[in-house]
């Protein structure tokens, strides 16, 4: 009897999302004229008094509201209000877990150890709760990221306002992830273990396997054969260089070996996810064109040798020393807290990072890393016009009131469940 009301419950748990998903705009027919606003064009560049046009998805325009130039369809008036380009959510698990307690609904992650072959983008729920609840913040774009393993898969990059994944997908399987051991361990204290960090003995084994399977990988990638490999195989792309390696990884140590052991393997396109200690080793980073995706400031460093600023004021040290910085999602409760990524712009703006670079950490950068710089990440001519209208500093949660958004030109639902919630019990309380 239990069973049956927990499954109905269930039923009804995944049709009342669906139900409560906002549609999915239509292809843009109108064009649309945006003047009058300040436009950050996440290049780190502004235009006061600005005019911005798209038609049929793509921006036609960007300049300023003095020029004499007829304007196209619709017109807006955003005087006082503020343009950016979508903001970009690096290393999500957005779409990939419903319900954490119902294990048929958790996506995040499969079983086994190596696994490049498996695919982040065919779990990806295009309709989930969450995701329709990241854009009243700005957040439209997202790099969907499985976890898990040593070898997690392969992340693909999505827009946040689809029917399916084939419509959400803006780039697919783009890059694979590697989680990295450390070279330093704790005991479980929960168990009674000493908690103190201590060296990881198990720590060149570890490398041993990563490095056997990748040379594996790579030997069966450069022959021809007619035994189909399915973990060997997906790890193609590393080697012929048109997919990236991911290697979440913290410490100098750690790095270092990552990069050192990944160039022996000819694997050249790497980014580095998490990255504390990266500071130390910035010239390494460098001459290898490396960019690094960090974690989300909000939280405590990971030693008490560290300054208690350390987690706020790391990007400011990266970048003021030429690495190419964006920011991840990873983390505890990372599919609730993706909504923040503009406030975590913020915090490193409050930090020492210039607020424009800020927004193009989120903008144009995190365009740059992902490799879609082309038709992402800026507000110019040609690209998409995937881009929102704030009523002030989007990166202050005080003034981040987003009055409109589009993805590829097609104006899209702000309403969520939560905005739901909000005017229900805001009417019932004005009702008493």
């Amino acid at each position: 009897m239990m069973k049956n009301i927990f499954k109905t419950l269930l039923i009804f748990a995944f049709v009342g999302n669906i139900l409560a998903q906002q549609t999915p705009a239509s292809k843009q027919i109108t064009a649309f004229s945006i003047e009058g606003a300040t436009a950050h064009l996440g290049n780190g560049k502004i235009i006061e008094n600005s005019l911005i046009m798209f038609a049929d998805g793509k921006i036609t325009f960007v300049g300023s509201a003095m020029t004499k130039i007829a304007r196209m369809g619709t017109t807006i008036k955003a005087e006082g209000k503020h343009i950016y380009p979508g903001f970009i959510a690096l290393d999500a698990t957005l779409g990939l877990v419903e319900i954490d307690a119902v294990k048929a609904s958790d996506d995040e992650s499969e079983i086994g150890i190596m696994n490049p072959h498996v695919r982040s983008l065919i779990a990806y729920n295009a309709e989930s709760k969450l995701v329709e609840s990241m854009r009243p913040n700005g957040v439209l774009m997202a790099q969907i990221t499985p976890k898990g393993g040593a070898i997690s898969g392969t992340s693909s990059i999505v827009q946040l306002d689809a029917w399916n994944f084939e419509d959400a997908s803006i780039k697919t399987d783009d890059a694979i992830h590697l989680n990295w051991p450390g070279s330093f361990t704790s005991g479980r204290w929960w168990l009674g273990e000493d908690p103190a960090l201590k060296p990881n003995s198990e720590y060149p084994k570890n490398i041993d396997k990563i490095n056997s399977f990748l040379t594996d990988a790579k030997h069966y990638n450069s022959v021809k054969s007619d035994i189909k490999h399915l973990p060997l195989a997906a790890t193609k792309g590393l080697f012929d260089g048109s997919q990236k390696l991911y290697i979440h990884v913290n410490g100098q140590k750690e790095i270092t070996d990552a990069i050192n052991i990944s160039k022996e393997l000819g694997i050249k396109n790497l980014v580095i996810v998490r990255g504390e200690g990266a500071e130390k080793v910035t010239d390494l980073l460098i001459s290898n064109n490396i960019p690094v995706i960090l974690s989300r400031p909000h939280r405590n460093p990971n030693s008490e040798d560290d300054a208690y600023d350390d987690t706020y004021t790391i990007a400011k040290n990266l970048i003021e020393k030429g690495v190419l910085v964006g920011i991840g999602m990873e983390g505890q409760m990372d599919r609730m807290n993706t909504r923040n990524l503009p406030f975590y712009a913020g915090t490193f703006a409050a930090f020492g990072v210039e607020k424009e670079k800020a927004v193009q950490m989120i903008t144009g950068d995190a365009a740059k890393i992902l490799g879609i710089d082309a038709f992402a990440g800026t507000l110019e001519v040609g690209k998409d016009a995937t881009l929102f209208i704030s009523d002030g500093d989007a990166l202050d949660m005080r003034t981040n009131q987003i009055s409109d958004a589009y993805i590829q030109g097609r104006k899209i639902s702000l309403e969520t469940h939560q905005t739901t919630l909000w005017k229900r019990y805001s009417n019932k309380f004005k009702a008493e």
